[in-house]
């Protein structure tokens, strides 16, 4: 019988202009595969990628071009950084008609980057662990050089790269962000807590605006993550709604910091929860959806009204539920009062979008067995951010988002940071 052999593995060259972004996807797409590949197939891939930069610039080899702007000027020997190992590689060369070597777009972007980094942070995004992180490499065929990826050697990639997207997070400044809605919420790590603050823009993006960390959501803590907000540039003398839980830390030291200015919308499905826990089971349903139906009208006065008259028929026998429902009623009005309805207005009476963000950031850390210390808790944190950043997607609603501008400021209407400022 005759054998049977594999065809070669062919590889398409990518457009230069497309280089880092495809490369980028691959990275989300095969995560900790990743690695394996930049080891054992990265080296063709990128002859492949600056050959066909050369094509680009001198035309196809031994066909006459008019048009090209350069010469083919034979190879060198030269090498790239993958997972922290140089790896040896034959590069192109390609000479300007004018003005001596050019270089390949391809080459430049491998000789500044280190995919191997990225799969890192990939990898654990995807739930390995740092310690059955080679075992992900147990199919590939073997790299033509050696490489490293102990627990230790991942650990301390990772501990670095978290570092830097920490300080990324607590540094950067917010001076050029016009935001109208902030949303805070905490995540809670065995005896730590983060708060995270997410800033929405007049036009509905996401932005994480801080981190901090401690060991409950006191008033302290609440306050020291709102004075660095504003050191890096959030505007303090703006009127803003802020979307809460409804901790009583929290919306004091937001009051405490911006006084009157500060709208708080308590999340009203918070507030659903805590008042069926003061209930029998059997009240559960019937009440959350006389909550509901008065919320979901579009009239303030009405909906308080309803809510008022469900917390009198709940007072005699069910006192605890009456008095939670009572209890900063009207916040949970707030963005009603201000006149928003549809899509908006369904999105901002709930801290759903920060929660949503808070549930990435416990699926990215649900490996972790032991918190050493904050710092620890802060990169882990960090790191989670930088992963959910890239699939933000804009604020349901964000189409009316010119109506919640107006009523938050009605002399000014909509306008921007910049032109408040100039005015």
């Amino acid at each position: 019988m005759k054998s049977r052999t594999k065809p070669a593995l062919r590889v398409v060259p990518t457009a230069p202009v497309q280089l880092s972004l495809n490369i980028q996807g691959v990275l989300r797409d095969v995560q900790h595969a990743f690695y394996g590949l930049c080891v054992n197939a990265g080296k063709q891939v990128l002859a492949a990628m600056m050959e066909a930069d050369r094509v680009a610039l001198c035309g196809a080899k031994n066909v006459p071009d008019a048009h090209r702007r350069a010469v083919r000027g034979g190879t060198t020997r030269s090498s790239v950084v993958l997972g922290g190992q140089r790896i040896a590689l034959t590069k192109p060369r390609a000479r300007s008609l004018t003005r001596g070597e050019l270089e390949l777009p391809s080459f430049a972007w491998a000789a500044h980057t280190d995919p191997l980094d990225m799969a890192t942070v990939a990898s654990i995004a995807a739930g390995v662990s740092t310690r059955r992180y080679a075992g992900t490499l147990d199919e590939l065929p073997e790299p033509d050089e050696p490489i490293s990826v102990s627990k230790s050697a991942v650990s301390r990639r990772w501990v670095a790269l978290s570092q830097e997207k920490l300080h990324e997070w607590l540094s950067c400044s917010l001076e050029e962000l016009d935001l109208p809605v902030v949303m805070i919420d905490g995540i809670h790590f065995r005896e730590r807590v983060i708060l995270v603050a997410l800033g929405i823009d007049t036009k509905g993006n996401k932005h994480v605006l801080g981190l901090r960390e401690g060991s409950t959501e006191s008033t302290r803590v609440v306050r020291s993550l709102l004075s660095d907000l504003v050191e890096r540039g959030l505007d303090a003398d703006r009127v803003r709604l802020w979307v809460i839980d409804g901790g009583k830390a929290l919306r004091k030291a937001i009051v405490d910091c911006f006084g009157q200015l500060a709208l708080i919308q308590r999340c009203q499905e918070h507030k659903r929860r805590n008042v069926i826990e003061h209930l029998p089971e059997q009240l559960h349903a019937g009440v959350g959806r006389a909550m509901r139906d008065a919320w979901d009208g579009a009239n303030a006065e009405l909906a308080k009204k309803r809510l008022v008259r469900l917390a009198a028929s709940l007072h005699a026998q069910h006192p605890g539920a009456a008095a939670s429902l009572r209890e900063g009623l009207e916040e949970t009005l707030t963005v009603q009062t201000l006149g928003i309805t549809g899509a908006l207005y369904r999105t901002l009476r709930t801290t759903n979008p920060i929660e949503n963000l808070n549930g990435s950031i416990a699926h990215f850390t649900r490996n972790v067995k032991r918190w050493k210390d904050g710092q620890m808790t802060l990169r882990w944190v960090a790191g989670a951010l930088s992963d959910a950043k890239g699939r933000f997607r804009k604020l349901r609603g964000h189409r009316d988002m010119k109506f919640l501008l107006t009523a938050l400021n009605p002399n000014a209407g909509s306008a921007t940071k910049a032109e408040r400022k100039a005015a």
